[in-house]
């Protein structure tokens, strides 16, 4: 119990870190999973105490949260241009290459960071990987045509040096899990991808493929913490 509450901590100290690089005025974009929550309850408590933001959610489960912590909330559509986001990632590379869409959330996940003029990732140092590839790719497809499609992931990622079969992500009673955007996942296993930018345009070209969960040249800071406290890695 005690190494789930340290990694718990451990999250939120990060989060607790990256809350201070918000500044009055800022347009936000609200991350999704764990370490993201914390930030969004910590962000929150600067709201209460007067801190004027505002946040553009990357999940509907994000959007929950916020609503009824009381942070203000807006769109894209409304606000396209955002300053910072903060979100979380499953895996981080040296060179702040992330894999990221565990929670599902990825297509929006990217395109919030992508408005964003800075991303800050948050985790603990567990996330923290020599290479990418051992926490499954998630890679966000239509439903129309899926198995075409899932063979057509399969054919890229063996292409790009890095073969293992793309996983259907199941959700309840064994269907397929759907994503905020109506889309299905896939999961695929590769253990080790030598090269993230060859492997993502390859990926980005499959006409069924909506997102993968590939973050290239999109995080400027790693906060992350662990149980020695908490570190910043740049990007170079």
């Amino acid at each position: 119990m005690n190494g789930i509450m340290n990694a718990d901590a451990q999250k939120r100290a990060a989060a607790a870190r990256a809350v201070e690089f918000v500044r009055p005025g800022m347009r936000l974009g609200l991350g999704t999973g764990s370490t993201a929550q914390h930030f969004v309850d910590l962000l929150a408590e600067r709201v209460r105490a007067g801190l004027d933001v505002v946040g553009v959610p990357t999940s509907e489960a994000t959007r929950t949260q916020a609503a009824r912590l009381g942070i203000k909330l807006t769109t894209l559509d409304d606000t396209p241009e955002l300053d910072l986001t903060v979100d979380g990632a499953d895996e981080i590379a040296p060179d702040l290459t992330l894999i990221k869409g565990g929670g599902g959330a990825l297509l929006r996940e990217k395109i919030v960071a992508s408005a964003s003029a800075k991303m800050i990732v948050v985790a603990d140092q567990s996330k923290l990987v020599p290479v990418l590839g051992r926490f499954p790719l998630p890679v966000e497809i239509a439903p129309f045509g899926a198995l075409a499609t899932r063979r057509a992931v399969e054919a890229a990622t063996a292409a790009a040096g890095c073969p293992g079969p793309a996983l259907p992500r199941l959700g309840k009673h064994g269907h397929p899990l759907v994503t905020d955007g109506g889309h299905w996942l896939l999961d695929a296993q590769l253990q080790h991808i030598a090269d993230p930018k060859a492997l993502a345009e390859r990926l980005s070209a499959i006409p069924g493929v909506m997102e993968h969960g590939l973050f290239i040249g999109l995080a400027w800071t790693a906060i992350v913490a662990g149980p020695d406290g908490v570190r910043l890695i740049e990007r170079t």
